[in-house]
């Protein structure tokens, strides 16, 4: 069966671009600017990718319009060309139809609610009091535990596990093998034993949101772990209990919060990277890969910490020099002492 074909014109209309050169080229797929093939599409949004425009192979390529300037192929001109790319890509994606209906594989609680209109696919485990809204997909081997809602529109891919508790919003995505909702961190000390603090709390997940593979977020202590809309979390991150993450923010792979931390609107943190507890960062903050945010930031920004990588001798050298620093500066005129 062929996959979808789209003119230059065509993408043009849908996505309110303008075209330059031939509106009858044809894409069908999409590639890369150094390796795409002449019924593909690609893009050029960064100006150092410019010098492969000349020899590129692609039937049409996404760009600005002055980069367009003296570009003898096929264009559509955007403002954003990357965002411009993103959307036409997406009608390129092979999805597969889940069709409304329970397998009979799947075990669900008596006092569950499911929408006619989803899907619950094979091996599907889904406790008391939960919900599955209309148009929602719970993939194979997907376990939902008690007092969860899905809502419409939402997918859980495959062996997703939402512990209990765990509310999403509509349209959301989340990936194979995250857990959400599992008992929070919470330990106190006495006589010597740790006790476990109990984990009444639940989590909290808004509309559009996305959650990577093997990514996990624990619910609250007592009150929720909460994400709001259209937050993005990469894979192999970890949410601790009572955590808050502003709308539109994203996470990158391996990275952490830990518990009762507050990340802003807009933020962005970078793979590796960790939020110590109980800390706030304010909305639009940049945390650069692999930093460690040791204090709370209240002014928007791009923030970093670390040492650069260098040869290990020289780090060697400069980690014994980093024991010595507050001694100099001690020696330094006009320091006054602690």
């Amino acid at each position: 069966m062929p996959g979808p074909s789209f003119s230059a014109a065509e993408l043009a209309q849908r996505f309110a671009l303008q075209v330059q050169g031939d509106g009858a080229a044809r894409v069908d797929g999409v590639g890369t600017l150094a390796k795409a093939g002449p019924q593909q599409l690609a893009f050029l949004a960064n100006p150092k990718y410019r010098g492969q425009l000349a020899s590129s192979g692609a039937g049409v390529v996404v760009m600005r319009e002055d980069d367009a300037v003296g570009y003898s192929g096929t264009a559509l001109l955007a403002r954003d060309p990357y965002a411009a790319f993103a959307k036409m890509s997406a009608l390129f994606e092979p999805r597969p139809l889940r069709e409304a209906g329970i397998h009979p594989s799947a075990a669900i609680d008596a006092t569950a609610s499911i929408d006619p209109q989803a899907h619950v696919g094979p091996f599907v485990s889904i406790g008391a009091r939960s919900r599955v809204e209309a148009g929602a997909i719970v993939g194979a081997g997907c376990v939902i535990g008690d007092d969860c809602v899905v809502g419409a529109g939402t997918e859980l891919i495959a062996r997703v596990t939402l512990v209990t508790r765990v509310r999403i919003g509509q349209r959301a995505v989340i990936h194979p093998g995250a857990v959400i909702g599992a008992a929070g961190f919470g330990l106190a000390m006495e006589a010597g034993r740790w006790l476990n603090v109990p984990q009444l709390g639940g989590v909290v997940i808004g509309d559009d949101c996305e959650i990577g593979a093997n990514t996990t977020i624990d619910r609250g202590a007592i009150e929720d772990t909460v994400l709001e809309e259209d937050v993005r979390l990469d894979n192999q991150i970890q949410i601790g209990h009572n955590v808050f993450i502003g709308a539109h923010s994203a996470m990158a792979g391996c990275s952490a919060a830990a518990g009762s931390a507050r990340i802003g609107r807009y933020c962005l943190i970078g793979g590796g990277a960790g939020v110590l507890g109980h800390l706030e960062i304010c909305d639009k903050v940049v945390i650069t890969a692999m930093s460690l945010v040791t204090s709370s930031i209240r002014e928007p920004g791009e923030y970093s910490s670390g040492t650069p990588l260098m040869d290990n001798r020289s780090w060697r050298k400069n980690a014994a020099r980093f024991k010595q620093l507050d001694a100099i500066a001690r020696r330094l005129p006009g320091r006054r002492e602690d």
